[in-house]
């Protein structure tokens, strides 16, 4: 009978130790310079998501840059890597439009450049995809994550189209109520 508390205790703490390894794992994809950066936006819909923007896109140029290095080692590795950090970066964009949206705030300029970066950022994953003097066994490594990429790229295009209409929809709502509100006699 007094093994059954010890067994409990310590499936318990195995049980922690594990929650806390799994939470150590989870790095934060963004510098701390970049942290000051975002911090000093934060009621600036327009200039913190372009700094995002700009983040992600820092992103994929050093993974560009990586990849044309002759003297990089372990390439796929560090592709996956460089690809999960542009993953990282992209998630909190999105999480932010979100956010901006869920609080009705007005962000159509930023969501303009939003959506370009979307476009150039989809065409850069679509070339590394393409590349062909890349060796199989190197792609293997990274696939499943540049097509998790692609996919999250593509399907976000789409959402920050549907979010910018419908910005323009609340913008021209807006609009017409003060037209006709005043006119001369």
């Amino acid at each position: 009978m007094s093994c059954l508390p010890i067994k409990i205790l310590s499936l318990l703490l195995v049980t922690m130790l594990l929650s806390a390894l799994h939470a150590e794992k989870r790095r934060e994809p963004l510098t701390e310079a970049e942290i000051d950066q975002l911090r000093d936006q934060a009621q600036e819909p327009d200039l913190r998501l372009k700094l995002y923007i700009k983040f992600a896109r820092a992103r994929l140029d050093a993974l560009d840059k990586m990849r044309s290095d002759p003297k990089t080692t372990d390439r796929g590795t560090q592709t996956r890597d460089g690809l999960q950090n542009f993953l990282d970066v992209y998630d909190e964009l999105n999480d932010n439009i979100d956010t901006y949206e869920d609080r009705k705030s007005d962000f159509r300029k930023a969501l303009k450049s939003v959506i370009e970066a979307d476009i150039e950022f989809q065409a850069k994953l679509r070339a590394l995809q393409s590349s062909s003097n890349t060796n199989p066994a190197e792609i293997k490594v990274y696939e499943f994550l540049l097509q998790t990429a692609l996919d999250t790229v593509d399907s976000s295009i789409k959402d920050h189209r549907e979010t910018l209409a419908e910005q323009e929809q609340e913008a021209k709502q807006k609009k017409k109520p003060s037209s006709k509100s005043t006119s001369p006699e």
